[in-house]
């Protein structure tokens, strides 16, 4: 069981531009994501800037930047402009505005006019079968399903990225994105239902090196940490 021969791509997600650094010279990593929450849990405090230093890292590999307004007018020009700050940028479009109101006719016009855009916050299959209705056919786009926030629900994504896959397939052009996975076994279940991607933290991606561990050795591994933190906490029973 190795990642190595996983045909999903992963994308580091993060926005500390020295984990990015770190992130680009593995060479499992295949692109890279970021958004507002976590540019500010990283302390940015500017996006021009910030996006400035991110590719200068990354290289050749697609990295997703996200509008900041909530205005579809204002979103299609932040949009545009961003797709400008590199020709390997993909904007990221939420998928509908914190009204209600979808994005996708906006997303149908970017991607009419080049702009690769990660359609990002899905959830349901209704609104894959809407993206996949309002693209242009042959145009480029990326949709990311928050299987981990669903899950958090007690929502089997599983059954969601299968068929939101299935649906993508008529759209050769279009890529399913898993998005905010919680454990490793994310990314292989992310490789049997066929999603072309799956975005990793820089906290899931230091579980890789236990990927394949035999289970009787890290049973005894974790009984021996149980075991050392009782004596240097010098516990009594």
């Amino acid at each position: 069981m190795t990642i190595e021969n996983l045909n999903v791509s992963i994308y580091a997600d993060g926005a500390d531009v020295d984990e990015i650094r770190e992130s680009a010279a593995d060479p499992l990593i295949a692109g890279f994501t970021t958004n507002p929450t976590l540019m500010r849990a990283a302390g940015v405090d500017n996006y021009r800037d910030f996006a400035r230093q991110v590719l200068a890292v990354t290289g050749d590999r697609p990295v997703s930047f996200e509008v900041l307004a909530d205005d579809l007018r204002e979103m299609e020009r932040q949009a545009l402009e961003i797709a400008t700050w590199g020709k390997h940028v993909q904007v990221k479009i939420p998928i509908t505005t914190v009204r209600g109101e979808t994005a996708l006719p906006l997303v149908a016009r970017l991607t009419a006019q080049g702009v690769v855009c990660n359609v990002t916050a899905m959830f349901t299959i209704d609104q894959v079968e809407e993206a996949v209705a309002t693209l242009p056919k042959e145009s480029s786009a990326i949709l990311s399903l928050f299987a981990g926030r669903i899950a958090d629900t007690g929502v089997d994504p599983l059954p969601i990225m299968r068929e939101a896959v299935e649906i993508a397939s008529s759209h050769p052009d279009v890529a399913i994105l898993w998005a905010s996975p919680r454990e490793t076994l994310n990314i292989f279940q992310a490789d049997e239902v066929g999603c072309e991607i799956i975005t990793c933290t820089r906290n899931l991606r230091a579980k890789f090196p236990i990927i394949g561990k035999p289970l009787d050795t890290y049973s005894r591994e974790t009984v021996e940490m149980f075991f050392h933190d009782a004596e240097a906490a010098d516990y009594e029973v």
